[in-house]
């Protein structure tokens, strides 16, 4: 994966970037304004800003959804004992990422990051620490790329054993006609028993006028285009797979660490599965 692959255990300086277009919002750098980040420009923040003004929670439900993100990684490899992970639209480094959760559980814990943000890719660096047992790597790819996704992670991932797919607040990011479904059953299909798929989604059908008229702002300022969809639609990715408890529930309804963390109001749908 010449160009577009990062391992941990590299030398050498940072290969040479992609162009970054600061005219147009990127949903990474929203998210990260979102977060409190400075990873993000002056559209970034305007356009996130709007989505605010049209669901001041948003702010609440991107701070659930990495807790959520933390929890499904530490309940996998404690409880699972899973120790590879691809983490698919990562985003940019913020708390507890998906390898300082899962080496922190497993030192000797292995993970892919894939997202496609060149403003992620300058700071994949940065992220790709790693245990010295483990190993943390990079692949600048698109989500609908799933060959070239499966290719490099076979680089680190040894797919003779399980891994946990981890989708966090991606599969929102592509449209019904760009067939979501099929990009969740390839992914699934690489994968061996014993493996899990992680979700997040934001929701359609909670706070309803609310968040379709966030989703319009989002789109309405973004190349890339955002589907909400509903519980029932979320709850199909995961056809074929056994649920683990709660099902598919709002994030800050999947197992929270405490009270503080379940009362959070929320607006994506969260659930984690084994292929059996």
């Amino acid at each position: 994966m010449p160009d577009k692959f990062f391992r941990s255990v590299l030398p050498g300086e940072p290969r040479e970037l992609p162009k970054i277009d600061t005219s147009v919002a990127h949903i990474a750098r929203v998210y990260d304004y979102w977060l409190g980040g400075k990873d993000n420009f002056a559209i970034d923040r305007e356009v996130g800003q709007k989505a605010l003004q049209a669901h001041p929670e948003t702010v609440l439900s991107v701070q659930a959804n990495r807790r959520f993100l933390a929890r499904s990684v530490r309940h996998l490899a404690t409880a699972e004992g899973i120790r590879q992970f691809l983490d698919i639209g990562t985003g940019l480094p913020s708390a507890n990422n998906t390898h300082e959760v899962a080496q922190a559980a497993a030192p000797q814990a292995r993970v892919m990051y894939v997202d496609n943000d060149p403003v992620v890719l300058a700071h994949a660096r940065a992220l790709l620490t790693s245990s010295p047992q483990g190993e943390t790597a990079y692949l600048d790819a698109d989500i609908k790329d799933t060959d070239e996704i499966l290719a490099g992670a076979a680089q680190v991932l040894d797919f003779s054993q399980p891994v946990g797919v981890m989708l966090i607040a991606v599969l929102h990011m592509l449209r019904d006609e760009e067939d979501p479904r099929a990009v969740v059953d390839r992914l699934m299909a690489a994968v061996p028993a014993g493996s899990f798929l992680v979700i997040s989604h934001l929701a359609s059908d909670i706070q309803q006028e609310a968040m379709a008229e966030m989703s319009r702002r989002l789109n309405q300022a973004m190349t890339q285009q955002v589907t909400m969809r509903s519980r029932g639609q979320v709850t199909a990715f995961f056809d074929g797979l056994t649920l683990l408890d709660p099902g598919v529930v709002l994030t800050h309804e999947w197992r929270p660490d405490s009270a503080a963390e379940a009362a959070t109001p929320c607006v994506l749908w969260a659930g984690a599965a084994r292929k059996d």
